[in-house]
């Protein structure tokens, strides 16, 4: 009789185990599958490297993602698969399962942010640019222009050796990273239309070809024209002419540039970017060139223009002449005047 009782109460306690170990993978799974919330349809999730499973577990009920997230060790210690989370920032979906929601920490896919650096800005406008840029690691605040140059192991002016793009990063990447990548981008590009330029140009470095884009890029932001000025630029290069170029006297004067260019600015001899005393190129590029404004340098249009001028609509004329030039500049005039009545 005492055997048959042990026997049952092994069964019973045996069957007890599996119904109350049933019962808690059924709440397990049904946690699992339960949706998390959401307070704004675009929420991301930052999750610290080394953060425990208990620590996440507290996180996600903190942040109100779930109420209750105390089964959250045993959901993923009964399915390995959902062992491995990775630091990181990530981007939380709508009807989201707490299953899905881990399934994205271990699979690593951050959000991808995005920073955009214009063509035809200076290098101090781009670093302003990434000091609001949201959630990047600050390293460059306190440095100089030329002690950032040096970091990225540009021997001289950052200015121009960075590539207008828009750069995806992740949450806590440096502005450095960035920049670094904006720099190899700009070497690559020019390096390539360099080797393939146009024969007889009056370069004699790829450096004096991306100052030409930069003075491109200020002079016209139209791309059908990007050629033709740099066709002005380089008959007068041919010439022995000097430049003459607004954008590079008004780059020289950084914040005495006060929106109006005056006769004594363009005789301004201390100056080192006034084309219009200075022989050949200034010192810098004046801004970060397009890959329209390098190209244009690298193949302009074959013409004998020498001069050209604001038509104010928008566009240019272009002129062979001084005389043909000083008729131009008139019209313009004539147009400026009318649209001011």
């Amino acid at each position: 009789m005492k055997k048959k009782s042990l026997i049952y109460f092994i069964v019973t306690c045996s069957l007890l185990v599996v119904i109350a170990l049933g019962i808690g993978y059924w709440y397990i799974q049904n946690f699992a599958q339960k949706t998390i919330h959401l307070s704004t349809p675009e929420q991301t999730f930052v999750l610290k490297r080394g953060t425990s499973v208990a620590s996440l577990a507290k996180q996600m009920e903190q942040e109100e993602l779930i109420a209750d997230a105390s089964l959250l060790p045993y959901l993923m210690k009964i399915n390995p698969e959902l062992q491995g989370i990775k630091a990181g920032t990530y981007s939380l979906a709508t009807d989201m399962t707490v299953e899905q929601f881990l399934q994205l920490l271990v699979g690593g896919k951050e959000v991808q942010l995005t920073v955009q650096f214009v063509e035809g800005k200076t290098a101090k406008d781009w670093l302003k640019i990434l000091q609001e840029a949201p959630n990047i690691s600050s390293t460059l605040m306190d440095l100089t222009l030329d002690e950032i140059a040096q970091k990225l192991n540009i021997d001289g002016s950052l200015e121009g050796w960075l590539y207008p793009d828009t750069y995806n990063y992740t949450n806590g990447t440096s502005d450095l990273a960035i920049l670094e990548r904006a720099h190899q981008k700009m070497k690559t590009t020019l390096q390539a239309i360099w080797d393939n330029r146009d024969d007889d140009l009056p370069y004699e470095t790829p450096y004096e070809m991306l100052i030409m884009a930069s003075i491109i890029e200020k002079e016209t932001g139209v791309d059908a024209e990007r050629a033709k000025v740099a066709s002005v630029f380089i008959n007068r290069l041919r010439y022995k002419m000097l430049l003459q170029t607004d954008p590079t006297v008004i780059y020289g004067m950084g914040e005495r540039y006060t929106g109006k260019l005056l006769s004594k600015d363009l005789r301004d001899a201390t100056n080192p970017y006034n084309t219009y005393i200075i022989k050949r190129f200034p010192p810098t590029p004046i801004a970060m060139p397009s890959l329209a404004s390098l190209e244009a340098a690298a193949h302009p249009d074959k013409t004998n223009y020498i001069y050209f001028v604001a038509d104010a609509q928008g566009g240019h004329v272009f002129t062979t002449n001084y005389k043909a030039h000083q008729k131009a500049v008139s019209e313009y005039w004539r147009l400026i005047r009318e649209k001011q009545q």
